[in-house]
């Protein structure tokens, strides 16, 4: 573990949200027993081409909210594993506004922040989907700011996606520990300049991309005590 020394000047912890507090995998376990044995796979389908969508779409500057890309992935994966029920469709799209959090992530917010750090979300995901997701997981009380990239229209890792928190924070990037599941995230966060901690829950491999976490960890609940504050 870190010596706390290392993140003395941190005065906020910022947050992901779709894979880091959420389990973006958790809308098609509720349904799997619908998809059979092909669910884990049309999930990671999903996920992944939601994210190449906003990766490609802000390289055609062509954006959209994330809940149309969400909504489009979606499309892409069912018609792959020939799963063509409408209502199929709509209940995960349903699910995926109310995602689980992970069961450590209720505490650790609301340690951080009965320890004096400021906490907020940063995420791709659109106002109306982030709000969703934070109320079903009764997150609300435990955070300062929920900050969509919808409000520069381009998403991580664009150096602008982050650079609200900064705005809306009035801090330092070195005075923000950035939390993220997402190699790439945590690339692009370590690379525009924030403290970061790579959640890395399925023990993945590093990305070959810029920008290196200051610590890697399996999940939130020892942030706390990394911080000197558990």
């Amino acid at each position: 573990m870190p010596d706390p020394d290392q993140f003395n000047t941190v005065k906020a912890c910022v947050f992901d949200a779709y894979g880091t507090l959420f389990d973006v995998h958790s809308a098609v376990a509720r349904h799997r027993h619908r998809i059979g044995a092909e669910a884990d796979a049309v999930s990671a389908l999903w996920r992944r081409k939601q994210l190449e969508y906003t990766w490609l779409r802000s390289l055609m500057q062509r954006h959209a909210d994330f809940q149309t890309i969400t909504e489009q992935a979606l499309d892409h994966a069912l018609s792959v594993h020939q799963l063509p029920d409408a209502s199929l469709r709509r209940d995960l799209l349903s699910a995926y506004g109310s995602l689980d959090c992970y069961p450590e992530v209720p505490a650790v917010l609301a340690a951080l922040r009965e320890a004096g750090l400021r906490t907020a979300i940063l995420s791709n995901g659109s106002p109306d989907m982030l709000a969703a997701a934070v109320d079903s997981a009764g997150l609300g009380d435990h955070l300062d700011a929920v900050l969509s990239i919808e409000s520069v229209g381009v998403f991580k890792p664009d150096p602008r996606s982050y650079r609200l928190a900064l705005d809306r924070l009035g801090l330092s990037a070195r005075q923000v520990l950035f939390h993220s599941s997402n190699g790439w995230d945590v690339a692009g966060a370590a690379t525009f300049g924030f403290h970061v901690a790579w959640i890395n829950r399925f023990a993945a491999p590093r990305e070959c991309l810029p920008g290196e976490p200051d610590v890697e960890l399996q999940s939130l609940e020892p942030v706390p005590g990394l911080l000197g504050r558990g």
